[in-house]
This record gives structure tokens, sequence and C-alpha cells, in this order.
């Protein structure tokens, strides 16, 4: 079955960029960025902006706080045929053109991949490019990426605040 990403949630302010690679189904079917509970990318993002409320806030109030950070979301892959929700089941993807859209964010200073596969797409997108961002992968917040624990997640979560200041 063919699945197409979310639209992206970024405005002029934005200075960190986190790429997914394509939304799950559960947040397909609502419509809403990382929506599986299971999911830690709201509290580590949380943690990172020291909004320990942010999880709990109702998705319409999530997004303008990350961009009031200067946080914006997005996926590196527009649209691809998948069978249920793992990266790993991703086949006849059709990439977004991740410079184009980073260079039209003036107080773009980072790109940041969220998990494995998001960083080997993105990274292989931006090739051969001259980068004005720094690029930094981060472990998946997927709790299918269970070999690290939240908190070891959230150390390396933890380098986007230096780009926030």
């Amino acid at each position: 079955m063919r699945k197409s990403a979310l639209p992206a949630c970024v405005d002029a302010k934005t200075r960190v960029l986190v790429l997914g690679s394509l939304p799950g189904e559960r947040s397909l079917a609502a419509r809403e960025y990382y929506a599986h509970p299971s999911n830690a990318f709201w509290w580590l993002i949380s943690e990172v902006l020291g909004e320990s409320d942010l999880p709990q806030r109702p998705y319409e109030e999530r997004l303008p706080r990350l961009l009031a950070h200067g946080i914006g979301l997005w996926d590196v892959i527009e649209s691809a045929s998948r069978k249920g929700s793992l990266d790993t089941a991703i086949r006849d993807a059709e990439h977004r053109d991740l410079a184009l859209f980073a260079r039209g964010l003036p107080d773009l200073r980072a790109i940041a991949f969220n998990g494995k596969s998001a960083a080997q797409r993105g990274r292989r997108q931006l090739q051969g490019t001259t980068l004005a961002w720094d690029l930094i992968d981060l472990p998946s917040s997927s709790a299918a990426h269970a070999s690290l624990g939240r908190a070891d997640k959230l150390s390396v979560w933890k380098q986007l605040q230096a780009y926030l200041a």
C-alpha cells in the first residue's frame, strides 16, 4: 500500500529540523507526527526543551510550542509502499528535495535525523551539496529501537539544545 507523509511543520524561525523517515500507521491515521503512544519523541523533545507537560498537551498545542522553540518536523520520504510501520518494510520510496527545502529556512542551523533509516536516506540525499547546516544522527524515538533506553536516547538528543540557544 502506498503511503504519503505529513506536511512539514516549520516556519521562518526554524533552527533545528528534525527529520523522520516516513510516519507509521498510527501517525498517518491520526494525521499527527509521532502519534503512537510508545514512541518516545514527545517525551524526548519535551526534556530537550524543558517543557515536561508537552506530551500531555493536545496535539494542536504541541506543534506551536515546537515552532516557538525553533524546532521543525518533516520526513525524508514523500511517499513509499510499506506494509505496517517498520522502516525496514519501506519500498519504492519517493524522496524529498531536502537541500532545496532547507535552503528556504533562513535561520536553520542543524538537520537532525530521527533514526538510522532517516539518517541514511537523508544523508544520501544531501551528498554533494554544500551544507550550511550541521547534520546530527539521533537514536530513533521509536519503541522498535529498543537497544537503547530512554535515558540513553535523551543523552544524545540533548545535543539539540546547543542549536536552540
